[in-house]
């Protein structure tokens, strides 16, 4: 790589398949502030990864036709808000799936997912659904991760990441923490409220 002015490179540990947990100094940011992200891709490239713990007021059934499932919609991060993704555990019947880790997978034949879902092959815990996804260009999460915006973890919830409830998540992560962590568990999400 040649570089005129300064070059940032980062040597860092692929991220992918693990969880990121917003830093609780990460405030007033309406798509991260107390989030825990999937990570789904992480390379030279960037990164992509979907907010598990931000629900919209949707269900599938009322964005998509021709879908019965109520499935809740959550907000993926701020990247193509216009479109629908998910994540899912059943890639040998959604083809064209992308792995995650042994046991997540995301995007694949929607029209599979939607016979799927319609035939009530899939459970709602087999598949989130989410508009939007969240998205760094080269470099950018790893220079994040350097400002202490974010924690990787290893992901030690994949079985039930699609069913576990996105209220406490963010919370539970932080007191598994330890430390000066549990002091943000309880604190309200506008500082200004304390």
């Amino acid at each position: 790589m040649r570089c005129f002015f300064f070059c940032l490179s980062y040597s860092v540990e692929s991220l992918k398949g693990k969880l990121l947990i917003a830093d609780p100094s990460l405030i007033g940011d309406d798509s991260f502030s107390r989030s825990i992200i999937l990570m789904a891709e992480h390379n030279d490239e960037g990164a992509l990864g979907f907010v598990l713990n931000k629900p919209t007021p949707y269900s599938l059934d009322q964005i998509i036709d021709g879908v019965s499932n109520s499935n809740m919609i959550y907000k993926g991060g701020p990247v193509d808000t216009d479109n629908l993704f998910y994540i899912h555990s059943s890639p040998e019947l959604i083809a064209n799936s992308v792995q995650i880790n042994e046991e997540l997978y995301w995007g694949g034949d929607f029209d599979q997912l939607s016979e799927l879902l319609n035939d009530k092959v899939l459970d709602p815990d087999d598949v989130r659904f989410f508009v939007g996804y969240s998205g760094w260009s080269a470099n950018q999460l790893e220079f994040e991760m350097e400002q202490n915006s974010w924690i990787a973890l290893e992901d030690d919830i994949s079985a039930q990441i699609l069913s576990k409830s996105a209220e406490s998540l963010w919370k539970e992560k932080l007191k598994n923490l330890g430390g000066t962590y549990v002091l943000w568990v309880n604190t309200p999400e506008d500082p200004n409220l304390n």
